[in-house]
């Protein structure tokens, strides 16, 4: 199993961009990737993911506001959060599996982050 690290959470004002970065050390070769979230009593929810040859899927929260991307040489992902809403407030998790295709949902991935705490404030 891999260990993945999430970084990059913080606390922001709505309106506000945060950028989130996630280290996936052996993750070389194919791969899918992605960034989910979890609110207070709420699932776990899919954000947005990239296989490794730059195919992303993202859901419809995410859309126009949100980016997801990689860089290779360094298996790690980032999220770039723009336009943020407190509604965007949760801990937010990097997963990733090795595939060919990514299916946005918590069960297709093998291995998580513990997280980074995003706090948007009205």
């Amino acid at each position: 199993q891999v260990q993945l690290v999430e970084s990059g959470g913080g606390s922001v004002q709505a309106g506000g961009s945060l950028r989130l970065s996630c280290a996936a050390p052996g993750y070389t070769y194919s791969r899918c990737m992605g960034w989910f979230r979890q609110a207070p009593g709420k699932e776990r929810e899919g954000v947005a993911a990239i296989t490794r040859d730059g195919t992303t899927v993202y859901a419809d929260a995410a859309k126009g506001r949100f980016t997801i991307s990689q860089d290779n040489a360094k298996d790690t992902l980032y999220l770039q959060m723009n336009s943020l809403k407190p509604e965007d407030t949760a801990m937010y998790y990097c997963a990733a599996r090795g595939a060919v295709t990514c299916i946005l949902t918590p069960g297709f991935f093998r291995d998580w982050g513990q997280g980074t705490q995003v706090t948007v404030s009205s």
